[in-house]
């Protein structure tokens, strides 16, 4: 039985990387062969002699909603926090709330001058509630004037420019955290991936808060996953079928990718297929890889289900070596830190 704390290792507090490189590409890249074990230090670029003619380089287009709110209850002045999670139907979302306390069954709440208001129609476990919105003009126009990025808790600095919390090739709407491992892409290194002779595929999943949700279980088999939803489009199951029959490699950008691809995988018996849904995958060791073949990611959380995803593929001691690896040559870690390769 592997436990929470088998994934667990040490990381010195400054590793953590507070604001992004001037330049997305400049970030560093740690290639790790699971055959061999071995490691090498590169730099994020050089990726490019990670990929072959005909193989297919898979990233989540989504793009983050600028989900945190600041309103006020009209009766009282009382001020409160909302973070969108997920949009269930209509104007209707699933949120958070700071003070929940303050926010029962039927608290309205406006924000700014009053063009953007919502009313608290459900209480929900672990504090969320379901609120419905009410507005003028468009609901996402509002949101990108009145709203803020929701940076991942471990990142206190101020990010000056929004953007650099969005893939350069974000465009699907609904995320509450950005799908991180691509923001190291520019469109030039894009450009130069595609002149090489690989497929760019692009798949949605927009990412929940529920991926910096803390494993709070021992046994990591009790472990809930948060859902969340994904889209893999004909045209985008054509181009990996294609790479597939040709025998090019599927090389997926970030655990959002992977989860997605795998959870098609398991969903039509190995096969790629069109497909959108909710999925609450939980990939850890044991588990048989269907679709994907190599992925590039970040460093992660210790004890995370994202680390367990990463030892899945690579093999427990042999990301714990190197996570230890990236600690001691002073990798950055988290959202905006450097990237590792897995082939």
């Amino acid at each position: 039985m592997l436990t929470t704390e088998d994934f667990d290792f040490d990381l010195p507090e400054e590793l953590i990387a507070q604001t992004p490189l001037e330049k997305r590409d400049s970030s560093r890249l740690l290639v790790l062969d699971r055959e061999t074990g071995h490691i090498s230090d590169k730099h994020f670029d050089e990726i490019l002699e990670e990929l072959n003619p005909g193989d297919a380089l898979v990233m989540n287009d989504t793009r983050v909603l600028p989900a945190r709110l600041y309103g006020e209850k009209p009766e009282t002045g009382g001020h409160l926090e909302v973070l969108l999670l997920n949009n269930t139907q209509g104007d209707e979302w699933e949120t958070l709330i700071k003070p929940a306390r303050r926010a029962k069954v039927g608290t309205q709440i406006v924000f700014g001058d009053g063009r953007l208001r919502a009313e608290v129609m459900e209480e929900l476990e672990h504090g969320g509630r379901i609120v419905e919105f009410t507005y003028e003009g468009i609901f996402l126009e509002n949101l990108e004037s009145l709203g803020e990025m929701p940076l991942p808790p471990y990142i206190k600095e101020r990010l000056e420019d929004p953007e650099r919390y969005q893939t350069v090739y974000a465009k699907e709407n609904g995320s509450a955290a950005a799908p991180t491992a691509g923001l190291h892409f520019t469109p030039e290194l894009l450009e130069r991936i595609a002149a090489k002779g690989v497929k760019l595929v692009y798949l949605t999943l927009h990412v929940g808060l529920g991926t910096f949700r803390p494993v709070s279980v021992d046994n990591i088999s009790e472990h809930q996953m948060h859902s969340e939803f994904y889209r893999l489009t004909e045209e985008a199951a054509a181009q990996l079928n294609d790479v597939r029959a040709a025998g090019g490699k599927i090389i997926a950008v970030g655990t959002t990718s992977i989860r997605t691809l795998e959870t098609i995988g398991t969903k039509f018996d190995g096969e790629i297929k069109a497909d959108s849904g909710w999925t609450d995958i939980f990939i850890t060791p044991g588990y048989e890889f269907k679709i994907v073949q190599a992925f590039s990611t970040n460093f992660h959380l210790p004890k995370s289900t994202l680390v367990m995803l990463v030892s899945a593929f690579a093999g427990r001691e042999e990301t714990l070596a190197a996570y230890h690896h990236a600690i001691e040559e002073r990798y950055r870690f988290f959202s905006f830190g450097d990237a590792m390769f897995v082939k």
